[in-house]
Order: C-alpha cells, then sequence, then structure tokens
C-alpha cells in the first residue's frame, strides 16, 4: 500500500524552502503487501523527485488536508481516496478536490464510490462539481459505470442557537436535508445547463451517471440534541469486489449524524475519521487497521490567538487535539497514523518543528 498526498499546489512541491518534514507529509510512502500480517507498515518518505511507488496495488492518496470551509495558503479541502486495482473510492469532497482528483492522476471514470462523513461545507464543497465538471459525451455504445455517493440522510432537528435567542431558518420545508436531497437540489439548480448540453453534445441523462445514497443509521438513541455518538457497533454501508466499507458515529457536536468510514481490503485495512472529537467508536471502527487517517487540531494555537470562548469551546468539543490522537491510534491497536483535516490549515500558521 502507497501513501500519496496533493495536499499542496504543484508549484509548491519542489520549493528549495521547504524542509524534509513537510516533504514527508506531502509524499510519505507506505507499501503494504500480503504480508501485512506478518510485518508492520513502514513508512518510506519520498520527494518530489522520487514520487510516491505507483506499482503498489492499493494506494491512499491525501488529495487536500485542509480543515475548515476557508480557503488557506498552501492546502486543498479536505479530501482523500483510496485506490485498489486502479479504482477509486473518495471520502468526502472539499473544495478544490475535483481538480485534485485531476492533479493526483485519478480518471474520473476510474472512480467507483464516494463517501461523506457529514454534510459541512468542507466535507462537500466539491461533491456535485467532482460529477457536474466530468460529465460528458460518449461514445457510441459506451456506458460509464454509475457512482455510487454515500452520506448522511436528513437529520431529524436543528441544534439551539448558541447562547439561546432566535435565528432564521432557511428552507424551512426541508432545513435539514441530506444527501439524496442535496443532488436534488444540485440538479434542479443546474437545469438549464443539463438540459442545453445533453441537446447540443448529446450527453447522457445526468442522473443515470452518479446514484446517490442516504446511510441508514441503526437505532441507538442518538439525535441531533445528543448524544452525538453513543456505543455502536459499525455496519457496512457499501461492498464490492475490492473493498467492504463500514461506518460508525462519531463525535462531532453539533453535528448528527457524523461518520467515520473503514475500508477492508484484500492489502490490509484502511480508516478514515471524518471530523470527530476523541470517540470510543472510532478506536472500535480503527481496531487493528494498517493505516488510520485522522483529523487533528492544535487547540493551543487557538488559545495564544485567543478566540472568543464559545469559539473555542466548540473547536475543543468536536475536533481531536494533536495531544490526543497519538493516544487514539495507539488505543485502537493502528500500525501507522497520518494526519488530516489539518486546522490551522495555513502552511505559514505551524512551524514545521511543531
Amino acid at each position: 500500500m502507497a501513501l500519496q498526498s496533493n495536499g499542496f499546489p504543484a508549484q509548491n512541491l519542489e520549493g528549495p524552502s521547504m524542509s524534509l518534514t513537510r516533504r514527508s507529509l506531502i509524499h510519505g510512502s507506505l507499501s503494504l503487501g500480503a504480508a501485512v500480517t506478518a510485518a508492520p507498515l513502514l513508512p518510506q518518505v519520498s520527494t518530489a523527485a522520487e514520487p510516491a511507488s505507483s506499482d503498489a496495488r492499493t494506494k491512499v492518496v491525501l488529495l487536500g488536508t485542509a480543515g475548515g470551509p476557508f480557503p488557506d495558503n498552501g492546502r486543498s479541502g479536505i479530501a482523500s481516496a483510496l485506490v485498489v486495482d486502479g479504482q477509486a473510492y473518495v471520502v468526502d469532497v472539499g473544495q478544490a478536490a475535483a481538480n485534485q482528483v485531476f492533479k493526483a492522476g485519478l480518471p474520473y471514470d476510474s472512480i467507483r464510490a464516494v463517501l461523506v462523513s457529514h454534510l459541512h461545507s468542507d466535507h462537500i464543497a466539491d461533491l456535485y462539481n467532482l460529477v457536474w465538471l466530468n460529465w460528458k459525451p460518449r461514445r457510441g455504445g459506451e456506458v460509464a459505470t454509475p457512482i455510487e455517493v454515500f452520506g448522511p440522510g436528513r437529520a431529524t432537528g436543528l441544534p439551539e442557537k448558541s447562547g439561546g435567542g432566535q435565528v432564521a431558518t432557511v428552507n424551512p420545508e426541508n432545513p435539514t436535508p441530506g444527501t439524496v436531497d442535496y443532488f436534488a437540489s444540485c440538479v434542479a439548480a443546474t437545469a438549464y445547463d443539463v438540459n442545453e448540453r445533453m441537446r447540443d453534445t448529446e450527453r447522457p441523462d445526468i442522473r443515470t451517471v452518479f446514484r446517490a445514497h442516504d446511510i441508514t443509521v441503526p437505532a441507538v438513541g442518538a439525535g441531533p440534541h445528543g448524544p452525538y455518538a453513543p456505543p455502536v457497533e459499525p455496519w457496512v454501508v457499501f461492498e464490492d469486489d475490492r473493498v467492504r466499507v463500514s461506518a460508525i458515529l462519531v463525535d462531532h457536536p453539533p453535528v448528527y449524524p457524523s461518520f467515520a468510514f473503514r475500508f477492508d481490503t484484500a492489502d490490509g485495512a484502511v480508516v478514515f475519521s471524518g471530523d470527530t472529537a476523541r470517540s470510543d467508536n472510532l478506536v472500535r471502527l480503527a481496531r487493528d487497521a494498517d493505516v488510520l487517517v485522522h483529523e487533528v487540531i492544535d487547540i493551543d494555537y487557538f488559545t495564544d490567538q485567543q478566540i472568543p470562548p464559545k469559539q473555542l469551546a466548540h473547536l475543543r468539543d468536536s475536533h481531536t487535539d494533536v495531544a490526543d490522537v497519538g493516544a487514539i491510534a495507539e488505543a485502537a491497536g493502528a500500525r501507522t497514523l497520518v494526519l488530516n483535516h489539518l486546522v490551522p490549515a495555513d502552511v505559514d500558521a505551524i512551524s514545521d518543528a511543531t
């Protein structure tokens, strides 16, 4: 299994001022073969001149590592891909992800499925764009395999306004749309472009090139007012001849539901945490995983910035501090820990040494 990262713009990959530490984050290479159960997974650092191994059957590609909705200096929005036998399975589709898929050399037609951890803007900014911008005419007799998209369904309610008081509600008829609703609305909003192109360039009906699914959550008493991630066993949401994908609820208040995903393959297991505070469910999902890709935040940085106490409390309650993430990986018995959804995301905010 190889690990690649395309979270930085191409022009920065070979910058002379970039340290080996940052190169390690960008181009760390992990090889995983049939002997995965007999030997630990060892990271092999490579540089832009020595790209991560391209002959591995199974690869993890970090398309973007920035946490948060705001564009930042040096990193693209959160998005990852697991590539197995040339087929890609994408996890979260943040800003610029459609372009990052192209830069990573992943053919659009290789994407078999997309898994969405939760419906925050930084995780779905390019979700419809991934389909819409790659939707194209087909040669006679050529049929594209629809991309299977899995994500949260409608939430059962909205959280109370922080600090009390009243707040306006957008789209009161359906104020908590799910993944299926999202795609239906996007197709409707782009109907002129879609209808015109179907007539002018003989493109197929865009509704036939993807299939959106709302993930059904087990009845464990979770909800929009908490608990957000009560104890639950992982459940399978997607399976084909290359991967089996399981989901579990994780703790990202006040968002509900919020998922982590585990991919089991012939070469080993890879877990993507999504956004989460420290979570026993996540540890359960990541048990003995070969690679755990986990979000991280530097709370001390925001404390030093003296941000308002409510904002600081929100960050602390809904994300995992850098001081805690190693213990989570150890508790799970994960062989390799990879950090993503980095907050702060600006490469100038946190030094390489830190």
